[in-house]
């Protein structure tokens, strides 16, 4: 493991403490007042200026050094999840319902470390953004600070974030330059058919026979439309219709979940989801509402911002901890939104792997950060900024 208070002589048990105090204190999409005051205490007392209230509890903290006008943003993410903590650790979450199950604790406490070290050295020449942003999970915190004028107030020449990874050996570093994560969008469809009773089929429109069809008719756009080199998901979630075996319901309801690594095969599921549904539906006789909520767009890391972080990793913990070109996820995730106006790259730090508790996958009650990683992103970047804003 790296020792970060040998490389940086900063006391590494600082940033555990930190993010254990953060882990037994979650926060939720907009809400994580505690936590973004605790950020701007710290960044405060290290000498960086803070900028705060950044679509809604976002902060920024700027410091600027020597002559360059060059500049660097590094994004953490400080928003917990709806999910109740299953593990039985002296820092498990204090508040039932609510816990970091995935890892954004560890995020925020790693680029802190970052922030302290970085404050200490004075290695720099130009200017350091440190992005701590609410709302990933869902609620599109990236947006909103954007829309409240992040990158026009804190320009970035380029951006860089870490995930940690479960499945992969710890401290492990995978970068992927392109389509890295999915889109993700959701889609309501409501059936409305006529009711009647279950012994009279004939005398009503059954809009759950039209639903069945239509979930079986959805799997074949993937199949028959999609580019087999292309990576496409539609997954239907959820189905809600009905009370009673011998009545046939009015309505239908179902929920899909759709996500893609190209935003041609994006565009494409849509117009053949609507398309699909409102077919199937006519033939049956049933009306259809199509609600389609966009989400996420496809995170595209930039080759040459990629390739930079690639060399710095390579320099800091050797070729043996670096995989070049790692497997794109189908996860969706909210940095995609800054990489589509400032360029940059999002790669990934392993937390564990095998039978160890950092393989314990995210979104996971049993999940939890391995705080070797501080250490590990906090080298990360420190290397970086010092590189890119050399003096």
């Amino acid at each position: 493991m790296l020792d970060l208070q040998e490389t940086s002589k900063v006391d590494i048990d600082e940033f555990i403490q930190i993010r254990r105090d953060i882990h037994q204190n979650p926060e939720l999409a907009f809400n994580e007042f505690r936590t973004s005051d605790l950020v701007a205490e710290k960044l405060q007392s290290w000498g960086y200026q803070v900028h705060r209230w950044i679509g809604g509890t976002g902060l920024v903290g700027t410091m600027t050094l020597g002559n360059s006008k060059k500049s660097i943003g590094l994004r953490a993410d400080m928003d917990a999840l709806p999910i109740h903590e299953q593990n039985n650790v002296g820092w498990a979450s204090k508040i039932p319902g609510m816990m970091h199950a995935c890892g954004h604790d560890g995020h925020t406490a790693t680029l802190l470390a970052a922030a302290k070290i970085l404050a200490k050295n004075k290695n720099f020449s130009g200017t350091l953004n440190l992005i701590f942003q609410p709302a990933e999970e869902g609620g599109g915190g990236a947006l909103k600070m954007m829309e409240d004028g992040l990158f026009q107030k804190h320009p970035c020449d380029a951006i860089f974030a870490l995930h940690n990874m479960p499945g992969i050996t710890q401290g492990h570093i995978v970068f992927r330059d392109g389509p890295t994560m999915a889109s993700s969008d959701y889609v309501s469809i409501n059936l409305y058919g006529v009711g009647g009773h279950g012994a009279m089929p004939h005398k009503a429109n059954d809009p759950i026979v039209a639903l069945s069809s239509i979930v079986m008719a959805l799997q074949t756009i993937v199949s028959r439309n999609v580019d087999p080199q292309e990576m496409a998901v539609i997954t239907v979630g959820a189905i809600y219709s009905g009370q009673a075996n011998n009545v046939i319901p009015a309505t239908a309801t179902m929920e899909l979940s759709i996500r893609a690594l190209n935003p041609d095969v994006r565009k494409l599921l849509e117009e053949r989801i609507k398309e699909l549904v409102q077919f199937h539906a006519q033939s049956y006789q049933i009306k259809a509402d199509i609600d389609w909520r966009s989400g996420y767009a496809v995170l595209v890391n930039a080759k040459e911002e990629t390739d930079f972080a690639r060399r710095v990793a390579r320099d800091a913990f050797g070729d043996s901890m670096v995989t070049d070109n790692g497997p794109a996820l189908t996860a969706s995730e909210d940095f995609a939104f800054m990489l589509e106006k400032v360029p940059g790259s999002y790669f990934f730090i392993g937390n564990g792997d095998g039978d160890s508790r950092g393989a314990c996958m995210v979104h996971n009650p049993e999940y939890d950060f391995n705080d070797s990683n501080i250490a590990v992103g906090a080298r990360m970047w420190e290397t970086l900024v010092e590189s890119y804003l050399e003096k």
